[in-house]
């Protein structure tokens, strides 16, 4: 009856309203509830680990691949077809941001680390290390409301790129597309004054290389660049504070 009884809450979905489902499931899976030990002290001894919230790292996935379903694949033009399609939420209330990317292939959505099994707008399938999890999908206005057995995780959509004023310092040397770093100025170094119009990173892309230069005379404040990596239009790349050079 106990097995049961937790089976039906951790199906019951509860979304936009703060429940207690998912401590009343920790506590009737919880050893000592399910076999009968339980006493007045029950919550006094286990209460900090049967409430702590267990966020799945997962959710986020979910809610991305559910999200596209029934999109056109092509929909999302991109320079670079090899790149990920690349998705942003923060978990409610703790505030953790998570970045989301999948590939759109002829045989369906993939993503790494797991397995794909089935995408629908209201729920997703995983495989996840051999074991198959279902991810049931809510959308209420701008949370997305994502549940499994475990509990439900609710999550904010954010955009993909945050205003430049309000994310970006002055100076602040942005990737104009999608590629890949390619080198960095030689010798350049946080700190160091440069030159409007000086060359300090170049960016591969569409098979051509792109110059970015520094838009004023002034210091290097930040370097965020690596020679390798791939960065997504919109990337800080660099930093530069005006002033005049010393």
């Amino acid at each position: 009856a106990v097995r049961r009884l937790a089976g039906a809450l951790e199906r019951a979905a509860v979304h936009g309203l703060v429940t207690n489902r998912d401590l009343l499931v920790r506590s009737l899976r919880h050893p000592e509830f399910a076999e009968a030990r339980m006493d007045t002290g029950f919550y006094d001894r286990h209460a900090d680990a049967l409430a702590a919230p267990v966020p799945d790292p997962h959710a986020p996935l979910a809610a991305a691949l559910a999200d596209a379903h029934g999109r056109s694949r092509f929909g999302g033009w991109r320079n670079l077809t090899s790149q990920p399609h690349l998705k942003r939420y923060r978990t409610e209330p703790d505030g953790t941001e998570h970045e989301v990317r999948y590939h759109h292939t002829r045989q369906g959505p993939a993503a790494d680390g797991v397995t794909v099994v089935e995408v629908a707008p209201g729920h997703v399938v995983l495989e996840v290390d051999g074991v198959r999890r279902r991810f049931t999908v809510s959308r209420y206005g701008d949370r997305v409301h994502v549940g499994t057995p475990a509990g439900d995780t609710a999550l904010t959509p954010l955009p993909l790129l945050p205003e430049p004023t309000a994310r970006r310092a002055p100076g602040s040397l942005l990737a104009p597309m999608p590629g890949t770093v390619v080198r960095v100025a030689d010798g350049i170094t946080e700190g160091q004054q440069v030159t409007a119009g000086q060359p300090l990173v170049w960016l591969e892309a569409m098979k051509m290389e792109h110059r970015i230069c520094a838009p004023a005379s002034g210091t290097l404040t930040a370097l965020h660049a690596v020679p390798g990596r791939q960065v997504e239009v919109g990337a800080l790349l660099a930093v530069v504070q005006e002033g005049e050079s010393s």
